[in-house]
């Protein structure tokens, strides 16, 4: 009878024991969740604050050239690629608001309320201002684990990814004007519909490319020291 009392004992104990753990990695996976939510409010903050100043938004002749791309980047990097999503999206969305408000020639491609040809381009003007600035997030994120899966030294994979990033911004945009809004964007220039590739390679390496080198010497700055903090915290 001692024995068997005894076996019901450490029986007894053991399911306690496995009930605790299960308990704790519940409370650990809540805390884990909480701290990522924080962490990704408080990066929407940092975009929306930079889409409303004049260091997120500048204004050239013809298109709005940004650097509100970089927070995006940076919390793919730190919270993952559906982190950079979010921060994509919200990125997206700034930039239909900022459209809206303030037009300039192109704005027709990034707002839905521009639209010169209905619900088909109010679609297509979604998709350019948040689809393509969703990409960035999650190209970033993907590009960011693969690096860290080859063990990159983080050195050289963050400026790599903050210039990819960011020319995945640039590409997709543009790339997506051209293809979406061909016609339009030759009457907004009052150009012929063949010059528009052109004027889009312009575009690109006058504006894409200074962008994306900002990018990369920003995000392997702060990055850098982001990833010491939070691998302290």
């Amino acid at each position: 009878m001692d024995y068997l009392y005894n076996q019901g004992v450490i029986l007894h104990c053991i399911l306690l024991i496995k009930n605790s753990s299960k308990e704790e990695k519940k409370l650990n996976k809540r805390k884990k969740d909480t701290r990522w939510l924080a962490s990704v409010a408080l990066m929407m903050a940092v975009v929306i604050l930079l889409a409303n100043t004049p260091f997120g938004m500048i204004q050239l002749p013809v298109i709005k050239a940004t650097t509100v791309h970089i927070p995006v980047i940076l919390g793919a990097i730190l919270l993952g690629p559906l982190a950079g999503a979010v921060l994509g999206a919200t990125f997206g969305i700034c930039s239909m608001i900022s459209n809206t408000m303030v037009p300039t020639l192109l704005s027709f491609a990034f707002s839905p309320f521009m639209s010169m040809t209905g619900i088909p381009g109010m679609l297509k003007a979604v998709w350019v201002s948040v689809g393509c600035r969703i990409l960035i997030g999650v190209a970033a994120g993907w590009l960011w684990i693969l690096f860290k899966k080859v063990k990159l030294n983080a050195l050289a994979a963050l400026p790599i990814v903050g210039f990819v990033g960011s020319m995945v911004n640039t590409v997709f945009v543009m790339g997506s004007i051209y293809l979406l809004f061909a016609s339009q964007y030759a009457e907004a220039k009052n150009v012929a519909v063949d010059a528009v590739w052109g004027l889009i390679m312009v575009t690109v390496t006058a504006s894409g490319i200074p962008e994306a080198i900002v990018a990369a010497i920003l995000v392997a700055v702060i990055g850098k020291v982001m990833l010491r903090f939070t691998s302290h915290s």
